[in-house]
């Protein structure tokens, strides 16, 4: 990509739109950006890009500054469909996203995953992967690290492992990942995208630039994700937890069995940290990413045992009475409940906050076998309790803290309180990691 001298326009100043500007007016681009946000409000952001020769537009878009761009860098949080963006693409300018602008200066081997569920601990696991079989690695994307800050700092790596977001994915051109995973889809982000399809589509463009010199590692357990394996051009390479595969990665007996051109590697799972059905998943689909590029069974197999569980998915708290308390702050859409009700039985399950537009449907079954009792809180409340409340016993809370005492008084030993919301934290919380916090404090403020 030719970018000397061209006029680029970053849109949004969060932390991938300071990384993007920064790179391209280093790298000798005339670099405008733009946000709605105020000169005062971003006065962190204004200063990391001192002395750079940018130009800002802020408090306001100019249609002309979109229009009369020789490129445009879009942040994730910009939807597709914003007008000014649409004029943009209209007078033939190219937009691309950080994700597709970084990848078009890095050369070693690039593992995307992506998926509605178990893409951060999925990526966590491959970079260590990687990293223990002795490869110098970067781990970023939406984990947390912008990937154009891997191309910024000139540092010099073997492997690159990315999470990849839909709305990453939505302003890709040439992004070819070297191994590209999909690890499952459920309706998420309805309020973003106009239908479940369009989510989906988006999804799928991490394998659109691949090739048959590629893989497209694919969940063979999720119907929707494996129906469209025959449209991909990459090198098929399934991992599954119900079936034995000629070719791929699955789970039997305690075991996980790595099966490629003919060579097999086995990985007991005994002494795994790791628990749940979720995250045996993710292991394996994990392991066949950094299997795929190099990495030893035996390291892997240490390394996987060694690894243990990611703040705010599926974590234990404490147990009290006889009974465990589980925070699974980071379930913010119903497939990702739907794993974790699977890992459990007798259930007291706390859930709710700011409804995404999907449906529950999918956690009738569970409800009805696993949970015995359901505390709901949060703006979905109302709706969670027409669709669900009359599958068991069903209360509703005002605040985390009288959902935690009402779910200690109503749990017998042997229980297990969850808390896992299938919504975002934005109605009552800051974000998913205060709703966390929250939870943790009510459970260590039990008598017991």
């Amino acid at each position: 990509m030719e970018i000397v001298g061209k006029n680029v326009l970053v849109v949004g100043l969060a932390r991938t739109g300071v990384a993007c500007a920064r790179f391209l007016a280093r790298a000798g681009a005339r670099v405008t950006v733009t946000d709605l946000h105020s000169t005062e409000a971003l006065t962190q952001q204004l200063a990391e890009l001192a002395g750079l020769g940018i130009r800002y537009v802020l408090g306001r878009h100019e249609e002309g500054d979109f229009t009369g761009a020789d490129l445009v860098v879009v942040s994730p949080g910009v939807p597709q469909d914003h007008p000014l963006l649409l004029s943009a693409r209209g007078a033939g300018v190219a937009i691309v996203s950080e994700i597709e602008l970084a990848s078009r200066f890095i050369d070693a081997p690039l593992v995307a995953i992506t998926g509605t569920n178990g893409k951060t601990t999925t990526t966590t696991i491959a970079g260590e992967l990687f990293r223990a079989s002795g490869f110098a690695t970067y781990v970023g994307g939406n984990i947390g690290d912008p990937l154009i800050e891997l191309v910024e700092s000139g540092m010099k790596v073997e492997r690159v492992v990315v999470e990849i977001s839909s709305f990453q994915m939505e302003w890709v051109d040439r992004f070819r990942p070297r191994v590209a995973a999909l690890l499952n889809i459920s309706e998420d982000h309805l309020d973003r995208y106009g239908a479940y399809q369009e989510y989906i589509d988006a999804k799928l463009r991490i394998f659109a630039g691949q090739s048959r010199d590629d893989y497209a590692v694919l969940n063979a357990d999720d119907p929707l994700v494996w129906q469209y394996a025959p449209t991909l051009a990459a090198r098929i390479f399934p991992f599954s937890r119900t079936k034995e595969l000629a070719e791929g990665i699955f789970c039997r007996d305690g075991v996980i069995v790595y099966r490629h051109d003919g060579v097999e590697a086995t990985f007991p799972t005994d002494g795994f940290r790791l628990t749940g059905v979720h995250n045996l998943e993710n292991i394996m689909a994990a392991l066949a990413c950094a299997l795929l590029l190099g990495c030893r069974p035996e390291e892997s197999l240490a390394c996987v045992r060694g690894f243990e569980s990611l703040h705010h998915r599926m974590e234990f708290v404490r147990s009290v009475g006889g009974v465990g308390y589980y925070e699974d702050s980071k379930a913010t859409n119903v497939g990702s409940v739907v794993k974790a009700l699977e890992s459990f039985d007798d259930i007291t399950l706390i859930a709710g906050g700011k409804d995404k537009g999907g449906s529950y449907a999918p956690l009738v079954p569970l409800v009805r076998e696993r949970v015995r009792h359901l505390i709901l809180i949060g703006e979905a409340a109302g709706r969670m309790e027409a669709e669900l409340g009359a599958l068991t016993d069903t209360r509703r809370a005002a605040t985390m803290e009288e959902a935690v005492r009402l779910a200690a008084e109503i749990t017998a030993a042997g229980g297990t309180v969850l808390m896992s919301p299938a919504c975002s934290s934005f109605d009552m919380f800051r974000d998913y990691e205060e709703r966390a916090q929250r939870f943790i404090a009510a459970v260590n403020a039990l008598q017991g």
